[in-house]
């Protein structure tokens, strides 16, 4: 059992106050962790279409799994990855199956294959991006908690808790990363950045 101190206590009685005085509209917001200055910028652009319309919203928001979970590379390596439709299976073998999304993942299970997705968060080829080297330092280096790093993702990504299909909500350009390197303590260099 974890004993709590005086002041998280304090600091969680404010933090209720203080989501009990918003707005009603301010609850579909993800929360931005304190450690984190988040970067200025949106993206209107076209949606991308996928082979079956996941649904994040019911993945992330009401059914409360963790992002790493079917992202598992995002922690170790450079791309966060695309679940292996076998991880897909592990629950829909059983849970939902009278659903036409999971009929369809279902007949891709069935023909050895995986659904052919599309990239929704793309940097050019010359940006040398890696998800491990952020969330080592928004999460891990942080002490931030593992179970909330939808807030950490949200940053780039944005809600994927609201949507079904991603789409693309952060511009995800140089002004945009520049400002979160520059607020967040991040590298300057340019060869950080571009190989």
């Amino acid at each position: 059992m974890k004993i709590v101190t005086l002041k998280q206590l304090v600091s969680l009685s404010l933090f209720a106050l203080a989501i009990a005085l918003l707005p009603a509209t301010s609850f579909a917001e993800l929360p931005v962790p304190s450690h984190i200055t988040p970067p200025v910028g949106e993206h209107v652009g076209e949606d991308v279409p996928q082979p079956i319309e996941f649904p994040h919203n019911r993945h992330v928001k009401d059914m409360k799994i963790n992002c790493m979970y079917c992202h598992t590379y995002a922690r170790r390596s450079k791309v966060a990855g695309i679940p292996p439709t076998s991880k897909c299976m592990g629950c829909h073998k059983m849970i939902a199956t009278d659903k036409p999304r999971i009929q369809k993942l279902t007949e891709y299970w069935e023909k050895g294959e995986s659904p052919r997705w599309k990239k929704v968060h793309d940097v050019p080829d010359y940006v040398h991006f890696t998800h491990e080297k952020h969330i080592k330092k928004f999460v891990f280096n942080a002490d931030f908690p593992v179970e909330d790093v939808e807030q950490v993702c949200g940053l780039c990504h944005g809600e994927l808790r609201e949507m079904t299909v991603a789409e693309k909500k952060k511009p995800l350009n140089m002004g945009f990363c520049q400002r979160c390197h520059q607020a967040n303590g991040g590298p300057g260099d340019c060869w950080k950045c571009h190989k």
